[in-house]
């Protein structure tokens, strides 16, 4: 690791946070706070958008690639997704007694965020046929 990728890296994940906090307010405000629609939402988009970076660089093997990676995979989607903020909410709802609703936001949520990174895949690879 060399510190211009650290600081590429620091750079990203403060971008990504603050988009983070935008999602996750302007969800709360349309859809109330019943259900975690704004962490969904970013691991979600997150997923897709890692999908197409990652089809990307693969398909461009760019000389920038590893700077591109620290800055916009590392950086800015590692600060936008929450995992841990996933996980918080899923206690919540399970402490809040809403088992069933946990379960299904767990389940939304894992197989919406792999769905949406192999569509990025996808996307890209079918850019390149």
């Amino acid at each position: 690791m060399t510190l211009p990728h650290l600081l590429l890296v620091m750079l990203g994940g403060g971008l990504g946070a603050g988009a983070r906090y935008l999602v996750s307010a302007a969800t709360l405000r349309v859809f109330g706070p019943g259900f975690p629609v704004g962490t969904l939402a970013v691991n979600v988009i997150g997923s897709l958008l890692m999908g197409i970076l990652i089809g990307w660089l693969v398909r461009h093997d760019a000389s920038h690639a590893s700077t591109l990676r620290s800055f916009l995979a590392t950086g800015v989607l590692g600060g936008f997704t929450t995992f841990s903020a996933f996980s918080l909410d899923t206690a919540v709802l399970w402490e809040r007694g809403e088992i069933t609703l946990a379960m299904i936001y767990i389940a939304v949520s894992v197989l919406l965020s792999i769905t949406a990174v192999f569509a990025g895949l996808a996307l890209m690879r079918s850019l390149s046929a």
